[in-house]
This record gives C-alpha cells, sequence and structure tokens, in this order.
C-alpha cells in the first residue's frame, strides 16, 4: 500500500514523498529511507525499487529531495549535497516515529548522487542499520576531471568565482541545464550521452515535475563533494555497493577503488551496462532482488 505524505526538514521546509507499507504487517516493520540522485525525481524508477522492498516485508519511505520534484525548497534547482545529507537524517527521525516502524531496523538506499549521500549517512548516524549504494558518487574532483575536458576547466571555475560574486552583490543564482538539448556542446551540468538520452527520454512522460535546469552553485558543489572520505568509517554498518560495469557518469573504476576502502561487512555487485541502466530490464531484475536480499538479512 502506498499513501502520499509530507513532512518537515531540521529547518522547516517540507519533504514530499511516498510510504509504502507491507501488507499483511502484524507488527513493527523495518523502514527504508530513498532518495534519487542530482536533480532526478522519485517517479525516475524510485517507485520500482520500492515496490520490490515493500513486497518483501519492509516499509519504505521515497521522498523528493528539497528544491526538486514535489518538495519545497527555497532555492529552486539547489543541489547542496550537505543539505540532502541533512535531509536524509530528517526522513530517518519522522520515518522512525511512524506508527508500525522498529525504529532499530532502519535502512537507507540511494543512487548516483544519494548513493554518495547514504554512504556519508552510514557513517555518521548509527540509526542507519544498512546502506545500499547504488553507482555512487565516490570523488565530485576526480569525476568532475572525467566529465570536465581539461582545457575547460579554467573556465568552470572562473565562472563559479563569478556566480559568488554576484550573488553576493545580490543578484539571483546563475543556472545550467542539466542536459544539453539541441547540441552535446552547449554547456550543462552531466555532459554524457546517456544522461541526455535518460532524461528527455520517456521518462519525461512519469517525471514531470522535473525541470532540467540546477543551479551552477551546484556544480561548484558537485565538484568540491567528496563523499568517498567516509566509506572506511561506514563500518560496522553493512554495506552493499552496486556498480555499472560499463559506467562513464560515474564511473566504475572509482567507485571499485573506493568499495576496497570499506570495512566489513560488505557487499559489492557489478552489472553490466552503463549508469542509467541500473534502473531498467535485466539490470533491475538482478540488482532489485538482490538489494532487496540484503536489507533483509540485515533488517528483517
Amino acid at each position: 500500500m502506498r499513501e502520499d505524505v509530507s513532512f518537515p526538514a531540521d529547518d522547516g521546509v517540507t519533504l514530499r514523498g511516498w510510504l509504502y507499507r507491507p501488507d499483511g504487517a502484524t507488527g513493527p516493520t523495518p523502514l527504508v529511507v530513498m532518495a534519487h540522485g542530482f536533480s532526478a525525481t522519485k517517479e525516475m524508477y524510485l517507485d520500482d525499487f520500492a515496490e520490490v522492498f515493500a513486497a518483501a516485508g519492509l516499509a519504505v519511505l521515497v521522498y523528493d529531495n528539497r528544491n526538486l520534484g514535489e518538495s519545497d525548497g527555497p532555492i529552486p534547482g539547489e543541489i547542496d549535497p550537505w543539505q540532502q545529507i541533512d535531509d536524509y537524517r530528517a526522513a530517518l527521525t519522522w520515518g522512525s516515529q511512524l506508527d508500525g516502524i522498529d525504529p532499530a531496523r532502519i535502512g537507507v538506499w540511494g543512487s548516483s548522487y544519494s548513493g554518495a549521500h547514504v554512504l556519508v549517512v552510514a557513517a555518521i548516524d548509527r540509526r542507519v542499520r544498512c546502506v545500499v549504494s547504488q553507482v555512487p558518487l565516490v570523488s565530485g574532483s576526480e569525476n568532475a576531471r572525467r566529465l570536465v575536458r581539461s582545457d575547460h576547466f579554467a573556465g568552470l571555475r572562473a565562472a563559479f568565482d563569478a556566480d559568488r560574486l554576484a550573488r553576493y552583490r545580490g543578484e539571483p543564482p546563475a543556472m545550467i541545464p542539466v542536459t544539453w538539448t539541441d547540441s552535446p556542446d552547449e554547456p550543462c551540468a552531466l555532459p554524457t550521452a546517456d544522461t541526455h538520452d535518460f532524461f528527455l527520454g520517456p521518462i519525461r512522460d512519469r517525471a514531470k515535475t522535473w525541470r532540467n535546469e540546477v543551479t551552477l552553485r551546484s556544480i561548484e558543489m558537485f565538484v568540491n563533494y567528496e563523499p568517498g572520505a567516509y566509506l572506511p568509517l561506514i563500518g560496522p554498518t553493512p554495506l552493499m555497493m552496486v556498480v555499472a560495469a560499463g559506467d562513464h557518469l560515474t564511473p566504475a573504476d572509482i567507485a571499485l577503488a573506493g568499495y576496497e576502502r570499506a570495512i566489513e561487512p560488505k557487499k559489492l555487485l557489478v552489472l553490466p551496462g552503463g549508469h542509467f541502466e541500473a534502473y531498467v530490464g535485466e539490470a533491475f531484475a538482478v540488482s532489485g532482488a538482490a538489494q532487496r536480499d540484503w536489507f533483509l538479512a540485515h533488517l528483517g
């Protein structure tokens, strides 16, 4: 059973999403808290994962990150990783107090940018008893060097500085598309062909609140974000990392090197295909079941 829910973040911003409760539950159930990646909204296949988890007896809280989708936010299109981490923790607090939820059995799930966030949340918040991180960003600086041509990086830094000065003078934040629309040469946040095909493809019929625009400051925060530093601190909380072998948005080799720094208990699942293929088809069928089993083993 799924119901629409809303809850306050620590600063009072309203976050909105879905709460799934397993059918036939006779006692307090575990809860998995989920949010999506960079600019993405919950309709972009998070319901498919949540349904797999709920069918196995897990309650699931899925919500849109602030400033995105159906959630509120003071700066539309602003993606602040540390604010999103705080919001994950607020979701943990709110969800753990719900009737029928066992606050001692809470897990977190994230993918791509939120796959990075759950690494940090699991390391700093011991209420988390289990974590799944799918196709995660592990190093913002290293990842950015893969996505941005070296001869363009100085210009990007100059744009960050100009935007900071403009905001200091009271001007609105500069904006940038998430993905290109007409030409791959257009400046954008995520300049890969599969990003374009995912966000501007059939998923738009489901994800009607998604907007192809974020603040330029969001890119600066992306570049400076190093969630992989928290990987050695997650244990003894059980960690499952899912990596796509052909991923060039959050490159597989960076994620695999990060996984090696995590301590036990941990599990690695390597999927064929690229970053966005992890959400659909055979990769989803394999991964969704494996993630479900991981949560059941450590929460159920």
